[in-house]
C-alpha cells in the first residue's frame, strides 16, 4: 500500500522507501551468509534498525534464512531476557505438523506458555513466563530447540547493551558459550554506543573479538537527495537542493533527523525552495518534545545545565576545559567542567565524536539554542 508520507519514521514499510544503505545491506548480508555474527556500531538515529529491517525484508526474498528480531530494551533480568527470547523463538521454527504435535513440549516444564490477543489487530500472541530459580536451564533448552530444528536462522538482538545491567553475575559470558555454539547467526546492537563499544572491544569481556564489528556511518548527501527529491517530484513539488544541503549540514546528516523534516515539509504539501521553510519545520519539531527537553534540564545539576546550553551553542567544543570556553560561558573552573561533562558523556546527553563534544539529541540541542 502506498504510503501517505513516504519518509516513515518508525518502522520499516518496504526498500521503496529506505533510502541507500546498499553497500552496508551487502556487507551485512555476506558477513552473516559466511557464518560470522555481526555487531552494529553507531550513534543512536543512524538507521541501525531499518538496515536490520532492510537485510530482513532481502533474506525473506531468498528464502533460505528464518529471521527473528527481538528488542532487549524493557528487560531488567536473566528471567526476562529468557522469557522474551523464548517467545520470540519457540515455534517460528516449526513446520505446521509440528506446531500442531507440540514439538516444543519438552520446554514447557520450564516456560509457562501465556495465549494473548493484540487489542487492535485480535492477532494472537504467545508469551513464556520463565522461573527466576532457573532461567539459565530454560535458556539452553531453548538454544537446544534451535540446533534440533535444523534451519538456517538471522536473530537480531536489539538495545543488546543490557544485558549488562542485569543483576546476575556472569550472563554474558552464559550468553556468549551459548552464542559461540549455536547454529544461528546473531546480529547485537544497541542505541547506548559506549557501552555496546565496551561489550566487544574490551579485552576483558566475553564477547571481545567474538564478532565482526560493522560501524554505521550517514548515508551520502547525494544519495539521501536523490531518494528525497523523487518523492516530491512524483508530487510535481521541487525540493531545492540547496535547502537540502542546509538541512543535511544542519543536522550532520543523521537519517532520522534528517527524515524528520523530510517528513514536515512533505506534510506541507508545496515546493521546499526556501532556507525559512527548514526553520519552520525544526521549530515545529522542537515544540513537538519540548516537555520531555524541559524535564530532561530540570533533572540535572546547575553546572552540568550550563555546560550542556554551552556545547550546544558552540555546536562542537573540541576543548571543553579550556579557558577560553569556561571564560566565554560563564562556566565554574575547569575542574567542574570536567565531573559535569563526565556526568553528561555517561547519561549520553553529549557525545565525544572524533572531532570534538556534541549534544546527542540535536532537537535537544536546537532547544538548548533557543532557551
Amino acid at each position: 500500500m502506498k504510503l501517505t508520507n513516504p519518509f516513515v519514521l518508525v518502522g520499516y514499510e518496504g526498500p521503496s522507501y529506505f533510502c541507500d544503505r546498499v553497500a552496508e545491506t551487502e556487507e551485512l548480508h555476506r558477513a552473516l551468509v559466511n557464518g560470522a555474527n555481526v555487531t552494529l556500531l553507531s550513534p543512536r538515529r543512524y538507521g541501525k534498525t531499518g538496515l536490520v529491517c532492510n537485510l530482513f525484508h532481502r533474506l525473506a526474498k531468498e528464502g533460505e534464512y528464518e529471521t527473528i528480531y527481538i528488542d532487549l530494551f524493557g528487560t531488567q533480568n536473566l528471567a526476562e531476557f529468557t522469557s522474551v527470547f523464548a517467545g520470540a523463538v519457540i515455534g517460528k521454527l516449526d513446520t505446521p505438523l509440528e506446531k500442531a504435535g507440540g514439538v516444543a513440549r519438552q520446554l514447557i516444564q520450564s516456560l509457562r506458555p501465556t495465549l494473548s490477543y493484540d487489542s487492535t489487530t485480535g492477532r494472537p500472541s504467545l508469551s513464556f513466563d520463565v522461573s527466576s530459580k532457573r532461567p539459565e536451564k530454560t535458556l539452553a533448552q531453548v538454544f537446544d530447540y534451535l540446533k534440533e530444528r535444523g534451519r538456517k536462522v538471522v536473530i537480531a538482538l536489539d538495545e543488546f547493551q543490557q544485558i549488562g545491567e542485569y543483576p546476575e553475575k556472569g550472563v554474558e559470558a552464559t550468553l556468549r558459550g551459548y552464542v559461540q555454539f549455536s547454529s544461528a547467526r546473531f546480529i547485537f546492537s544497541g542505541s547506548k554506543q559506549r557501552l555496546m563499544r565496551e561489550m566487544f572491544t574490551s579485552p576483558k569481556r566475553p564477547f571481545y573479538q567474538s564478532t565482526y564489528m560493522m560501524p554505521l556511518d550517514v548515508i551520502p548527501e547525494d544519495a539521501y537527495y536523490r531518494f528525497a527529491s523523487r518523492f516530491f517530484a512524483e508530487k510535481k513539488w521541487r525540493l531545492d537542493r540547496k535547502v537540502f544541503h542546509a538541512l543535511y549540514d544542519r543536522f550532520d546528516g543523521i537519517t532520522w533527523y534528517v527524515q524528520a523534516i523530510l517528513w514536515e515539509f512533505y506534510a506541507c504539501g508545496e515546493d521546499v525552495k526556501d532556507v525559512s521553510q527548514l526553520d519552520a519545520a525544526v521549530t515545529r519539531r522542537v515544540r513537538a518534545c519540548e516537555y520531555d527537553q524541559q524535564r530532561i534540564m530540570e533533572l540535572l545539576p546547575p553546572g552540568a545545565r550550563r555546560l550542556l546550553r554551552a556545547i550546544a551553542v558552540d555546536r562542537k567544543v573540541t576543548a571543553p576545559q579550556s579557558g577560553d570556553f569556561v571564560a566565554r560561558h560563564g562556566l565554574r573552573a575547569a575542574s567542574s567542567v570536567k565531573t559535569s561533562l563526565k556526568m553528561l558523556v555517561e547519561k549520553e546527553l553529549v557525545y565525544p565524536a572524533p572531532d570534538g563534544y556534541v549534544v546527542y539529541d540535536r532537537l535537544f540541542a536546537e532547544y538548548l539554542r533557543r532557551h
